[in-house]
């Protein structure tokens, strides 16, 4: 029989490791961004330069901003986009394996491509958030649960809310991350939000954050505005108000640079993080090798 000191000993071998997750901000798979990449025949093309981050980490994370369709139309113009069932492998191939759809583009597909985006990810191996279920990953011994909310579900499309994208609702928000602590999860916070291109965060922004951290999140991670703004910690926890594009066809001033958060998670907290810089080119994202120190 171990003696305590042995068994004590004995339980560092056992103790959760290290977990690197890495999120991205908005990707959109539509428009010039799919013209080029089937022009090029080359599916991997638009997020094929941050792929030694996202290869790397133990989670990577974006923000879907383009639902998958079985039927097109998939070449119209304007603010409602469809994505070629293919374009999947710009996901699946440079290793995103988890999405948040909680956002305003959600339906742009309709319920049916609602339906076929879910069961087309999940069938992939991308574990998804927002949309009537939470993402949930187990790394290093934790159980990550990872939810998302959105300011917007309609796009100006719909008359009515699709009861399973959950809405930018503080206090559920804080209840459901309460919920995921009770049974000792580690909590991820997908927040889409914010003023589309003001650098700074908006008192909605930063009120949703600051409840979710209260109730105990590990760590919030935005996008919307489609430019970056900047980050900071909430009582030791990381708060990325927006992480901008990852990758976009946009003109707008700011809307072709984006950011990498990487965070280091140990034993169910965040315990260090750095930003990886992203420019998007000819609808493809690159990742520009000026690492910053972890914080």
């Amino acid at each position: 029989m171990l003696s305590r000191r042995q068994f004590v000993a004995g339980s560092a071998f056992i103790q959760p490791s290290p977990v690197r997750v890495v999120f991205g901000g908005d990707v959109m798979l539509a428009r010039w961004v799919a013209a080029k990449a089937i022009q090029e025949k080359d599916l991997l093309r638009p997020l094929r330069g941050v792929s030694p981050a996202m290869l790397g980490a133990d989670v990577a994370m974006v923000n879907l901003e383009s639902p998958f369709s079985e039927k097109g139309p998939y070449d119209a113009g304007g603010m409602v986009f469809r994505v070629r069932p293919e374009m999947i492998e710009a996901l699946t191939g440079v290793g995103i394996n988890a999405v948040s759809l909680a956002n305003n583009h959600v339906r742009d597909a309709g319920a049916a491509g609602l339906d076929y985006t879910i069961k087309l990810l999940e069938d992939k191996g991308i574990a998804v958030a927002g949309v009537g279920r939470d993402a949930i990953v187990e790394r290093g011994g934790v159980k990550f649960r990872i939810l998302a909310y959105t300011y917007d579900q309609r796009n100006g499309n719909w008359q009515s809310d699709d009861a399973r994208v959950p809405g930018l609702d503080p206090a559920k928000a804080a209840a459901d991350v309460r919920a995921a602590r009770g049974r000792g999860e580690c909590v991820i916070v997908s927040m889409h939000a914010g003023w589309e291109y003001h650098t700074k965060p908006n008192p909605y922004q930063k009120a949703f954050a600051k409840a979710v951290v209260a109730a105990g999140a590990a760590c919030v991670v935005g996008h919307h505005p489609h430019v970056t703004q900047p980050a900071g910690e909430i009582d030791g926890v990381p708060v990325f108000y927006s992480l901008g594009n990852l990758v976009f066809d946009q003109k707008d001033p700011g809307t072709d640079r984006g950011q990498l958060a990487e965070v280091i998670f140990e034993q169910g907290r965040a315990a260090k993080w750095r930003l990886l810089d992203v420019a998007i080119k000819n609808g493809a994202a690159n990742l520009l090798h000026k690492y910053e120190e972890f914080r």
